[in-house]
């Protein structure tokens, strides 16, 4: 009989992480999380992923979490020596998020990008060599290069010319270079080069996965970090919301968390060494701040307090859209969420804990 594969999951706590653990052990595998709550240091105890990985120790018993930072180098040795040839997939979305935060503490925001991602690789490295090492970059690592695009006003949105090369999304043919990335864009840029590295220097099957605004019922969203989570809770508990610069016309593209982890596990099944995808939700899942702020209203059923702010976010796009089409290509996948049915599922699994918060 053929022996369970086992799976490391670092960040197994947070939105993708938690995703990934369900789904993995769904498929059979054994699965190890490494998780030491980082955002709750972050962003405040109301962004802790504690209360996610206690229910997945109560409800996957194929699930053993481990409290490790992956800044820890013998830490992360340890857990891979453990598990050795057996550890079949490395899915690598621990991360500090928010490019607000990492300029308050650079040494803390590169620590957990590039050192915490090289451990990770190195260890893979010597232990599983041919497991997939999927990597949950960001398009932050493109800087703020989006924002040289033509865009113009079009109603509740800034939008492309309908007959430019990138109005149905960015491709990975935009330049990371010259360009102003924030602190977290340089340290996930880091990271993001390190995986490829390591796939085509040592032949290992890696995959950046550049994803724009990730998020589902699971998403603890904070004013930093979490743009969907945190707009439907400002929405339902009546805390007032922020709109950074722009006139709330900036346009992101939303993948449910379910939907990036479907598009890991394919590649999984074909992986190949240094892949690079841009992945999101595409022109289908895009809404502007306003827009976005129109859709929580309806579904919530009530009026949110925001105002605007006069300053952007340094570093901050004005345009994401993510052009899906070479993954999807390849490997047969759409995202199959729509953005309403993602914000009835958030507020679905959110609104009653919310309600209670204060305003």
């Amino acid at each position: 009989m053929a022996a369970t594969p086992t799976a490391v999951v670092a960040g197994s706590g947070g939105l993708i992480g938690s995703e990934t653990v369900a789904r993995l052990v769904g498929a059979g595998f054994d699965v190890v999380g490494i998780e030491n709550d980082t955002r709750a240091m972050l962003f405040g105890p109301e962004a802790s992923t504690s209360p996610v990985t206690e229910r997945l120790r109560r409800e996957l018993p194929t699930f053993r979490s481990l409290e490790l930072d992956i800044r820890d180098t013998s830490g992360v040795e340890r857990v891979f020596a453990a598990a050795g040839s057996a550890i079949e997939l490395v899915v690598h979305a621990a991360a500090q998020p928010s490019h607000d935060w990492a300029a308050g503490d650079p040494h803390t925001d590169f620590g957990i990008n590039a050192l915490g991602t090289l451990n990770l690789l190195e260890a893979s490295r010597a232990h599983c060599p041919d497991a997939t090492f999927v990597f949950t970059s960001t398009n932050k690592v493109y800087g703020d290069t989006p924002n040289r695009l033509p865009l113009r006003p079009e109603g509740t949105r800034l939008e492309l010319a309908a007959d430019h090369p990138w109005f149905d999304g960015i491709d990975t043919t935009m330049s990371i270079d010259a360009s102003l990335h924030s602190l977290f864009g340089a340290s996930k840029a880091a990271a993001d080069l390190l995986v490829q590295e390591y796939g085509r220097y040592f032949g290992m099957p890696t995959a950046c996965f550049r994803a724009g605004c990730l998020t589902g019922p699971n998403h603890a969203g904070t004013m930093l970090h979490g743009f969907l989570a945190y707009l439907m809770r400002c929405t339902v508990s009546g805390e007032r919301y922020t709109v950074f610069g722009h006139g709330g016309l900036q346009v992101r593209d939303n993948l449910h968390s379910a939907d990036l982890v479907d598009a890991f596990l394919r590649f999984h099944e074909r992986p190949r060494p240094g892949a690079v995808y841009n992945i999101g939700g595409g022109r289908g899942n895009s809404c502007s701040v306003l827009e976005a702020i129109e859709l929580c209203q309806r579904v919530a059923g009530r009026e949110l307090r925001w105002h605007l702010a006069d300053t952007a976010r340094v570093g901050d796009h004005r345009w994401w859209i993510s052009n899906v089409a070479e993954f999807g290509s390849a490997y047969g996948w759409l995202p199959r969420r729509s953005l309403e049915a993602i914000l009835r599922e958030i507020h679905e699994a959110n609104a009653e804990r919310w309600a209670a918060l204060p305003a």
